[in-house]
């Protein structure tokens, strides 16, 4: 469930997400599970000095026995340490290490079901323009680089993602298993025929001049038009809640453009 986004632009990198989390729940009674949703999740890793300048997202299965991603950061903090590491990467293998850790303690090997996924954004110490990566728990730990080079700008994303993905490509990431399922059609035929749907309705975003509100404001757009498309239609509501969304650049570090508080 929920929705995550990451942009990694020229002028910093944006990190977006819902705040629901959506739980199995059962009366023991026979009658079937029912999803119970929770408005006021943090899906938005941050960090205090100097572990200011790296921060990440997850969507997926949310907890790890009762445990949300976002609850283990006091452990997280300790694992860092005291020094800044030299590379995003080194954030995101120490991260992926620790919740390996954590899921082992809590589910069976054979596991088979959603993956708790992490998008991971930052600055390097000695580099002009950010970095992101992706991994995923327990079957794709090593994290690996998105839009991998200097000046490769663009998007990273991840969970319930038909709505955004129709307004982004212009088709529903479900149209594959459709295609495939045609006589004649196999999954190589598909994946051509996709190829062309994108590059003929696909919006044309040019990540590499876009300014860094431009990058906001087209991640919050991404996650908010699929709350009201969700709240509107029939089918699991996973995303929902309000939306957190922070900036990483090369000056400021991390800072938040939104985020939620606590109140009465």
């Amino acid at each position: 469930m929920s929705l995550g986004v990451v942009i990694k632009g020229p002028e910093g990198v944006v990190l977006a997400c819902d705040s629901r989390v959506t739980l199995s729940a059962s009366k023991n009674d026979g009658s079937p599970p029912i999803n119970v949703n929770f408005d006021n999740a943090t899906k938005l890793l941050s960090f205090e000095e100097p572990h200011n300048y790296f921060g990440a997202v997850t969507y997926g299965t949310a907890v790890i026995g009762l445990r949300t991603a976002h609850s283990f950061i006091p452990e997280l903090r300790n694992e860092l340490g005291e020094e800044r590491k030299e590379k995003v990467l080194d954030y995101a293998k120490i991260i992926s290490k620790f919740f390996v850790k954590q899921w082992k303690k809590e589910f069976p090997s054979d596991y088979s079901g959603t993956p708790m996924v992490f998008v991971a954004g930052g600055y390097d110490k000695n580099n002009a323009y950010p970095k992101i990566y992706i991994f995923e728990i327990p079957n794709k730990p090593e994290p690996e680089e998105r839009n991998p080079g200097d000046t490769n700008f663009g998007i990273a994303w991840g969970g319930q993602l038909e709505i955004a993905c129709r307004l982004i490509h212009g088709f529903d990431p479900g149209v594959k298993p459709i295609l495939t399922s045609i006589d004649g059609i196999d999954e190589q035929q598909a994946d051509l025929i996709i190829q062309k749907l994108r590059e003929k309705l696909e919006i044309s975003i040019p990540y590499k001049i876009l300014p860094l509100q431009d990058c906001i404001d087209l991640a919050h757009f991404m996650i908010q038009t699929t709350i009201i498309g969700q709240s509107l239609s029939i089918g699991i509501r996973g995303v929902g809640g309000p939306i957190d969304v922070a900036v990483i650049t090369k000056s400021e570090g991390l800072k938040y453009i939104q985020k939620k508080s606590l109140k009465i």
